[in-house]
């Protein structure tokens, strides 16, 4: 009887606790909505502090549509794994919008009314498969006002710039007003007329899309003030600037304004004055500094120095029939020049620049300096002077010796600063003077080149029907873009960090990979080496027989033929044990990992569970 009351006490208690959980886990999805934890190594789970000051502050509602082509993605687990990430990322940011965020999921079948909607928001459609059917994984953000935002494909390869790029969508169109840009420069940006062919010039491409995309306000390089309403300040070349006007530039950038900068040791875009001028040639090629504003920034610049770079140094014409010669001052960056963790150059391939500096940080200073752009390992500083007057590319390589280190030449500098100026200079209110950054600190991205602005490195201009039809060549418009957008986000914006991917990548597995295949081809270079000296050698024997039957081989042939079999037989054993090796060692790997996972773990909690009995027993009889 006891038994049976036992039983049905143990039953008893194993159906209550089953309904206990049942309710708790009922309860818990709507006492503790919004509780997460995020035990992730890399947090993806967990939104930076801009993002959610972005969200907090919502001006405007903002729906966001995830497009997704449940269907058509079957086969492709690694974009299904991106799109459930991408679909929590979004409902994280709705959870913390205070309602302002609405999130819809849509599903575009092939000829359905959703599908016609992705197409009329402009994503793009992936054919998968051979029936005809498409992918869509795309986002579409719009507000009250009609104003849309679009990511017509979302990438897994850029999962770490998703939380910015989501965050940059929403704050833009939260508030949908065009921020102002002030373009300040020396150089013949702009559309104007040209009086050596007695015709309007043409505006440079850049200038058009700055045009395009934000207000563009000009500002004379005669000036002695800045504009009060600018967002951010566009300063090419700065040449024979007031003091009043470095002045208003200092005090702009202290208060939290914006600015991208541009330097040149030798800006060749710079005509040297009025075209019609034989002797302004002279002048050309001028050279720009704000050194003083530069170590109040914590960065320093030399303008009578060039760069020159034997790997990326472009291929340039001398003349008609000649061949093409590399350039040390042209250059083209690839992705290893580019910051791949910074949002204005990760997305980038290409940047070509001439002529350009390069920047030093300057040590013992708090402004932080980040690398946007460099040189390679081979790289060394050219006087400016001898790129004037050159006629041979192939000059500049006269006492050209690589020096080993890597070159910025282009940067973004951030944080604490101090102004360049002790003092106001005659005619600006004392009162006002900022002798150091706000809170916020500086937020500036400078470039040691003014040519990559033009033309003539970056796009190819075709006249089609009376219209001008314009390819680019290289990322040069991207890169300057991509800078003036983020700098004008908010400073939450800017303070986004970049993600590392969720991806978890065997980086042991891989390192041992690679040593082998290291070993393998040091071993294989051996073997190859070895049948180029026979065959050498073989000849050689055949070349100085003086008998009529050269097609049978001697005893010395025959000899160092064998002698060849024999150590390349041995050779191939070496390399069958470097892969043999290899498996050795990844399967040991594998097996240790196994042993940790299936038994060692739960032997763990085995003796923990057993230890913690042990000790309730004993209190039990204590008691």
């Amino acid at each position: 009887m006891n038994i049976r009351r036992q039983s049905l006490f143990s039953a008893g208690s194993i159906a209550l606790l089953l309904v206990l959980f049942i309710a708790l886990v009922i309860l818990s999805e709507g006492l503790l909505r919004g509780w997460r934890l995020d035990l992730t190594e890399n947090r993806q789970y967990t939104l930076s502090a801009g993002t959610e000051n972005i969200l907090s502050s919502l001006e405007e509602p903002v729906t966001v549509r995830l497009f997704f082509s449940e269907q058509a993605s079957r086969e492709f687990p690694q974009i299904r794994d991106y799109a459930k990430w991408v679909g929590e990322m979004l409902d994280e940011l709705a959870e913390r919008s205070n309602g302002r965020l609405t999130i819809r999921r849509i599903n575009p079948l092939p000829f359905s009314p959703e599908e016609d909607e992705a197409a009329g928001f402009g994503l793009q459609a992936v054919p998968v498969g051979t029936g005809g059917e498409s992918l869509y994984f795309g986002l579409v953000g719009t507000n009250s006002l009609d104003d849309v935002q679009v990511m017509s494909f979302l990438q897994p390869s850029k999962e770490q710039f998703l939380e910015y790029d989501l965050a940059k969508m929403i704050a833009t169109l939260s508030r949908p007003e065009q921020q102002k840009v002030g373009l300040l420069t020396s150089l013949d940006m702009g559309p104007g007329f040209d009086p050596m062919s007695q015709s309007v010039r043409e505006a440079w491409v850049i200038y058009d899309q700055l045009d395009q995309l934000f207000e563009l306000e000009t500002i004379p390089a005669t000036a002695d003030s800045l504009p009060a309403d600018i967002d951010l300040l566009f300063l090419a070349h700065p040449r024979d600037l007031s003091e009043a006007l470095r002045y208003q530039i200092d005090q702009f950038v202290l208060g939290g304004g914006r600015l991208m900068l541009f330097l040149d040791p030798f800006a060749e875009s710079d005509t040297g004055g009025d075209p019609s001028d034989p002797m302004a040639r002279l002048n050309a090629g001028s050279s720009s500094n704000l050194e003083s504003m530069l170590a109040a920034w914590g960065v320093s610049y030399d303008p009578a120095q060039v760069i020159g770079d034997l790997q990326y140094a472009l291929q340039v014409s001398v003349g008609p029939g000649t061949p093409p010669v590399r350039h040390l001052g042209i250059l083209s960056m690839d992705r290893d020049g580019l910051n791949d963790s910074d949002m204005i150059t990760a997305d980038l391939e290409a940047i070509n620049m001439a002529s350009s500096g390069w920047l030093t940080p300057i040590p013992d200073t708090d402004t932080r300096f980040e690398p946007l752009i460099r040189t390679s390992e081979n790289a060394a500083p050219l006087d400016a002077s001898r790129l004037r007057f050159l006629s041979n590319p192939l000059d500049l390589l006269d006492g050209f010796k690589p020096s080993g280190d890597r070159y910025p030449v282009a940067a973004r500098l951030s944080g604490p600063a101090r102004s360049a100026f002790e003092r106001p200079p005659e005619g600006q209110d004392p009162n006002l003077h900022r002798a150091s950054a706000t809170d916020a600190g500086i937020n500036i991205v400078v470039f040691a080149d003014t040519d990559i602005l033009t033309d003539r490195l970056w796009v190819q201009k075709q006249n089609f029907l009376g219209q001008t039809l314009v390819n680019s060549f290289a990322d040069n418009g991207s890169l300057v873009i991509n800078g003036v957008d983020h700098l004008l986000g908010s400073q939450d914006l800017i303070s986004i960090r970049t993600r590392a991917t969720s991806t978890r990548p065997f980086d042991r597995v891989a390192a041992l990979r690679l040593l082998a295949e290291k070993e393998f081809r040091v071993t294989e270079e051996k073997l190859q080496r070895e049948l180029e000296e026979t065959e050498r050698k073989l000849t050689e024997m055949q070349s100085v027989r003086d008998d009529a039957d050269l097609t049978v081989l001697s005893e010395a042939q025959q000899d160092e033929i064998q002698r060849f079999v024999d150590q390349r037989l041995q050779i191939r054993k070496e390399l069958r044990e470097v892969r043999h090796s290899l498996d050795r060692d990844i399967d040991a790997l594998s097996t240790r990992l196994k042993v940790i996972n299936i038994a060692l773990v739960p032997a763990l909690v085995i003796v923990v569970a057993l230890l913690l009995s042990h000790v309730r027993r004993r209190r039990h009889r204590s008691a």
